[in-house]
């Protein structure tokens, strides 16, 4: 892939080239996803004072919001949450939410949003260059941008959550008509022809190598059978496909084997939904897998499950594999990876070594080679609890998992009674009457197992860490993690019909955000564990070590009763500047921060008016500018006001 203001780009630790970059061309600021900006006006002794300079409604089509008398340091009227919610009753549909992150290539912001829309913005003050809007929600976590060639001009590409690729022009905002059909492919073809009713999608941006754009994939998590989770890559002129790796291996394939019988047969799942990274000096692509479906029992899909819950390491022009490395075997958690692999260099015995890096919802950090796929520092196969079995058998899970040697867990995977929270008192009696039904739930872990018992699991089939990934400062080798300490309190049933066993909650009551999913008081999204519930740490990739590790959120009710900083529930990622700074949304609480890079002190805090669980960026302005922006939208999986998606984007007074 070209950017329009290099010769060349690489996604090492190339401090000569990052410098020269103020745009944000990419989802991760570089291919590798180091999302590092070489921007430093904004730095720790002046962040205080950053304010809101714009905002965008993403449901509106009116002018964008001015600033109105911003408060330093927490923003103005709507960034504190005094503009109304315009949900069910106003007039308008409930507003939807979205996970985007805007780029900033050449002097213009462009941004899908939630209600079937892309936008090109000045990005100095909000005003709409274009909009274009179609029948087709793009992905809800943002577009990618191609910079065209001698025959080609820029185009905006993006998939659409129905299984459609579409491509733009980045200037006008047209459909492209020499690709695909008037500027549109459909992605259904070749791997859903046999499950025309199925779900097939796209929630994450495309990634661009060279003259080709490739794809993962969004697919149903049951039953078995459906749309195939192949990565595919396409034409970025024409819309052809290129070529297809199959990340269930076919007859013939490499690691085929790792199937038993015909279990392979159009298995559905084992889908890259979340970020695919590039190195586009060596060639490589980085694809983080799912787990096959079904998700929480595996009785029909004997063994290891390759590529489920893998990353791949796959040729760009060809897709062929080069390597693959398993995370966890034959996955019976949901533990998919999804998060993007950062790649970056790191130092070790006095020795330059390419790496990549994955979190995983386990809050587990696999630190490999990126060129042969073998720990940096070490991985041992532990054995695992099998104490949760159904009477007569029928899934054999795996009995041994990898835990890197360093750095060590960033997240809970274990609990015990004598763990309850004891925040308050009323949450506490809340969580033992929670932990006592049924004759008293299970626990134990790391990878306690799902089963007939009713049992505590941590983490989560939603982290641990999640696709919001990590941040790399290169000046100080800091890998910058945001995660969570959030549990499962199910069980297993067969379903309605006897095909599969499903999740439940306690007295089999049906799954929802509150009672019968999650470990906590889902009304107040409180956990019902010791804190922290949320956490931002600096790993040193140099050594494997924690450099600082600090709560990440906080409850007002719980400050106000004097309660130590706990930590939030989060979903969404951070970037890191020259400036000394780390920038993250992503809490409940509904703000933005900005921490010490160096310390992890916490030096800026701004309200939103909802969860921004996104990633936010930074850009230069053709003013000389600094800004920083973020998407809120309201959360996913945590109960929070409905509010339509906003746009806010600071800069210095």
């Amino acid at each position: 892939m070209r950017f329009p203001f290099f010769l060349a780009l690489t996604v090492t630790c190339c401090l000569p080239t990052l410098r020269g970059q103020t745009d944000w061309p990419v989802y991760g600021h570089d291919p590798g996803g180091m999302r590092y900006s070489p921007l430093k006006q904004i730095d720790a002794g002046n962040v205080s004072k950053l304010q809101l300079a714009w905002s965008y409604d993403t449901e509106a089509t009116v002018p964008p919001a001015p600033a109105r008398g911003p408060v330093p340091g927490r923003g103005d009227a709507a960034a504190r949450g005094d503009m109304p919610a315009r949900g069910p009753g106003s007039g308008r549909p409930r507003a939807r939410r979205s996970s985007t992150s805007p780029l900033l290539v050449g002097g213009v912001l462009y941004m899908s949003t939630a209600y079937n829309r892309v936008v090109a913005l000045e990005p100095e003050t909000g005003k709409k260059l274009w909009e274009y809007e179609s029948q087709h929600t793009p992905g809800m976590r943002g577009i990618a941008y191609w910079p065209g060639d001698r025959q080609s001009p820029p185009r905006i590409v993006f998939g659409t959550a129905d299984g459609w690729l579409i491509s733009l022009n980045a200037k006008t905002g047209h459909p492209v008509p020499g690709f695909g059909d008037e500027g549109m492919v459909s992605l259904r073809p070749g791997v859903a022809d046999k499950f025309p009713n199925s779900f097939y999608g796209l929630s994450s941006p495309p990634t661009l190598y060279k003259n080709l754009v490739i794809t993962g994939s969004h697919v149903q998590e049951a039953p078995s059978l459906g749309p195939a989770g192949d990565v595919r890559a396409w034409d970025i002129r024409t819309g052809k496909l290129a070529w297809t790796f199959h990340t269930i291996p076919r007859p013939g394939e490499p690691n085929h084997e790792a199937w038993e019988g015909d279990q392979w047969v159009d298995r559905s799942g084992a889908n890259a939904w979340g970020f695919i990274t590039a190195d586009t000096e060596r060639g490589m692509l980085f694809v983080p897998v799912g787990t096959p479906t079904t998700d929480f029992y595996g009785a029909d899909r004997k063994g290891s499950n390759l590529y489920g819950s893998s990353l791949l390491a796959l040729d760009a022009a060809t897709g062929k594999l080069k390597w693959y490395y398993q995370t966890t075997h034959h996955d019976n958690w949901d533990y998919d990876l999804e998060a993007p692999p950062l790649l970056c260099n790191i130092r070790r015995n006095g020795k330059q070594i390419p790496a990549v890096a994955q979190i995983t919802k386990q809050g587990l950090l696999f630190i490999l080679d990126r060129i042969t796929g073998k720990p940096i520092y070490g991985v041992e196969e532990r054995p695992v609890a099998l104490d949760n079995p159904f009477p007569g058998g029928g899934d054999e899970p795996w009995p041994t998992q990898p835990f890197p040697l360093k750095p060590p867990p960033l997240a809970r995977n274990s609990f015990s009674p004598g763990e309850i929270a004891t925040v308050t008192p009323e949450h506490e009696s809340y969580c033992k009457a929670l932990l006592a039904q049924e004759g008293g739930a299970l626990t134990g872990g790391p990878y306690a197992l799902y089963g007939p018992k009713l049992r505590v699991i941590f983490p989560a089939w939603i982290g641990g860490g999640n696709w919001g990934g990590m941040s790399f400062d290169p000046h100080l080798g800091y890998l910058f993690v945001n995660t969570q300490s959030v549990g499962n309190f199910n069980k297993l049933v067969k379903s309605p019909d006897g095909t599969r066993f499903q999740r439940v909650g306690p007295d089999d009551k049906s799954l929802s955000l509150g009672e019968g999913n999650l470990f906590w008081d889902g009304e107040k999204n409180w956990p019902c564990q010791q804190p922290p519930w949320g956490e931002l740490t600096a790993v040193n990739a140099n050594t494997g070590d924690i450099a600082w590790r600090v709560p990440l959120g906080s409850f007002e009710e719980l400050d106000a009763k004097g309660v130590p900083k706990t930590g939030t529930p989060n979903m969404g990622g951070s970037i890191v500047t020259a400036g000394g700074l780390v920038f993250i949304a992503a809490t409940v609480d509904a703000r933005f921060r900005a921490f010490d890079s160096r310390t992890g002190k916490e030096l800026w805090v701004a309200n939103l008016a909802t969860d921004a669980q996104s990633t936010p960026i930074t850009f230069e302005g053709r003013n000389g500018k600094q800004y920083v922006a973020v998407m809120a939208s309201g959360s996913v999986h945590y109960v929070r006001p409905s509010v339509p998606g906003r746009l806010y984007v600071y800069a210095l007074p």
